[in-house]
């Protein structure tokens, strides 16, 4: 084992132990607010009451709670998911900065690079996050908000969204480079959209679980026959061989990709 190799263990050491530790942290005051009130709220709430909100909720987010780390875990990495489940807003802010930022060091998502780039753009979207919350919210919000025209909020609220999301997309195709799996995720998207939710209404809050593992599944048994990456060039998944690439995969700068 090099150097890399010792600091890299290491670091995903460290960050295993810190990581169980706050989120076992977060989940103890996050379970404590509902049970204060319980004993100390004098709120006329029943066990039996938290009991029944609890399971109304987990019938509805349960499946994507599970689903959404095993689909962020080959993009971002074991330190970054940490931060991302700490942090909140994945889908819309963390994993797009990671995508982005990876996208454009050219490095491959799974990988050593990938990782350690995921970590800094998740603290350099957290960054951004906090200054521009403290800076047009806390100092400007009620001033901005009186001087821009209300047409143009209309207008950034119903196009800003879809914008940011479209862009995700473009920039997680580029990235991903995997164009079975990609038509088959609009496949099933479609499917799920307008045909299995009209046809089954009570589905629809599993939509996106739904599609993801509707398109999982196709993706494996339809995969070609050396693989479900014999679609994208070299066997192991990677980019096109780059200068450079040679000597960084015998110092074992790349691990094999999660699956």
């Amino acid at each position: 084992m090099n150097t890399a190799d010792l600091a890299m263990s290491r670091f995903e050491h460290t960050t295993a132990r810190w990581g169980r530790a706050t989120m076992g942290a977060v989940l103890m005051v996050s379970l404590a607010a509902p049970l204060i009130l319980l004993a100390v709220g004098d709120f006329d709430i029943t066990f039996s009451q938290l009991l029944t909100a609890y399971l109304a909720v987990a019938a509805v987010y349960l499946v994507l709670a599970m689903v959404e780390p095993i689909t962020y875990f080959p993009i971002l990495g074991q330190a970054a998911m940490y931060q991302a489940f700490m942090i909140g807003n994945i889908a819309n802010k963390l994993l797009p900065a990671a995508i982005v930022a990876q996208n454009r060091l050219d490095v491959r998502p799974g990988s050593r690079k990938g990782d350690l780039v995921a970590v800094m753009a998740i603290c350099g979207a957290a960054v951004v996050h906090i200054v521009s919350l403290l800076l047009f919210v806390g100092v400007l919000g009620t001033w901005l908000l009186s001087v821009v025209p209300e047409p143009v909020i209309e207008i950034a609220q119903l196009y800003i969204l879809p914008a940011i999301l479209g862009a995700v997309v473009v920039q997680a195709v580029v990235t991903v480079r995997q164009a079975r799996s990609t038509g088959f995720a609009l496949v099933m998207s479609l499917l799920v959209i307008l045909v299995l939710v009209p046809l089954a209404p009570a589905i629809g809050p599993f939509g996106i679980a739904l599609a993801v593992l509707l398109t999982v599944l196709a993706s494996w048994f339809f995969r070609g026959p050396s693989g479900p990456q014999e679609e994208d060039g070299d066997a192991d998944g990677d980019r096109p061989v780059v200068p450079g690439a040679a000597a960084s995969a015998e110092s074992g700068e790349h691990r094999p990709p999660r699956s």
